[in-house]
């Protein structure tokens, strides 16, 4: 695999990422388009397994920094799905106005929590990508905060979101907070793991609490019906992004689809121990739909796939 940094442009925010290729790459390849996941950076080693299997099966990989993160422009820190959003899809006409990238034949794959809900969020509003996967997915931002509180808890954090909006339509400015504690509740897992090492001293330590209006009103569920395609890696018994929100967007998606789901794991640790599993799964899925050759169709049965780590556990 070789690797170029690249740059490109996004409503009018200077773009950075890391466009990686076959090394014997030749003519026009088929692309994925990647956005990390919550709180994510392009360079996170947590990608690499990933990416080496895409580009040892041919294809091309971009994984960038959202506007404001890594290295990246824009204002730091700023967590708005719809900038993500539109950052996504301005990496994918990027994409297709290389020379050496087939425009016709892109795949969209996201993972952890937002990654993986705006990666159904980018194929609905992007009906020519030919696959999707969605790892760990949050498929509704509200009851995602909500599930992280307890009741008493939940009430008075929607009354400081609120207490905030009112404040910066008043004078402009409003309330920040660590995204880790303030928005989002980190797990004992999340303390505890060093999955994400790498990349956690240079996230944010202070986000806009304004954040949080935009994570209560996000909706991938709502746009799950208009992807086709969508494979789907769920955890079982996640105690960060619930599983049954992985199941709802399975569900809700149109065929052909395929929900993998991990067993006897957690949200990080499968991550890793489950990898030389799930990988190879992801690059059947992405040949089946991305690679097949003009109007002729692989359509994958609509089922699930269990993962969980005993002898003969994958079905």
């Amino acid at each position: 695999m070789r690797t170029d940094e690249v740059d490109f442009w996004s409503e009018g925010v200077r773009l950075r990422g890391f466009l990686h290729r076959p090394d014997a790459a030749a003519g026009r390849l088929p692309f994925i388009a990647q956005g990390p996941g919550w709180l994510g950076l392009a360079d996170a080693k947590l990608y690499r397994p990933y990416h080496q299997a895409f580009t040892d099966a041919g294809f091309a990989v971009l994984v960038f920094d959202y506007r404001g993160f890594g290295a990246s422009d824009g204002d730091r820190g700023t967590l708005s799905p719809a900038w993500q959003l539109a950052d996504w899809r301005s990496a994918i006409a990027y994409l297709r106005s290389r020379e050496d990238v087939d425009p016709s034949r892109g795949a969209v794959f996201g993972s952890g929590g937002t990654g993986g809900g705006n990666a159904v969020l980018v194929a609905a509003h992007e009906p020519l990508m030919r696959a999707t996967i969605s790892q760990v997915p949050v498929a509704d931002g509200r009851d995602w905060l909500h599930r992280m509180r307890a009741e008493h808890e939940w009430v008075a954090f929607l009354a400081a979101v609120e207490d905030d909006r009112r404040a910066r339509a008043a004078t402009g400015t409003g309330t920040t907070v660590h995204p880790r504690q303030g928005i989002m509740i980190e797990t004992p897992e999340r303390r505890a793991t060093a999955v994400k090492a790498d990349v956690d001293a240079r996230i944010p330590s202070a986000v806009p609490l304004a954040a949080a209006q935009d994570l209560l009103e996000y909706r991938p569920i709502d746009h799950a019906p208009r992807v086709r395609g969508l494979m789907v890696i769920g955890v079982a018994d996640d105690a960060v992004t619930p599983t049954d929100h992985a199941e709802r967007l399975y569900e809700a998606a149109a065929v052909p689809k395929q929900l993998v789901m991990q067993r006897n794991t957690t949200h990080y640790e499968a991550y890793t121990r489950y990898a030389g599993q799930v990988i190879p799964l992801m690059v059947e899925w992405l040949r089946a739909l991305v690679l097949r050759d003009g109007d002729i169709e692989v359509r994958s049965a609509s089922g699930v796939r269990y993962i969980d780590g005993s002898p003969g556990g994958a079905t």
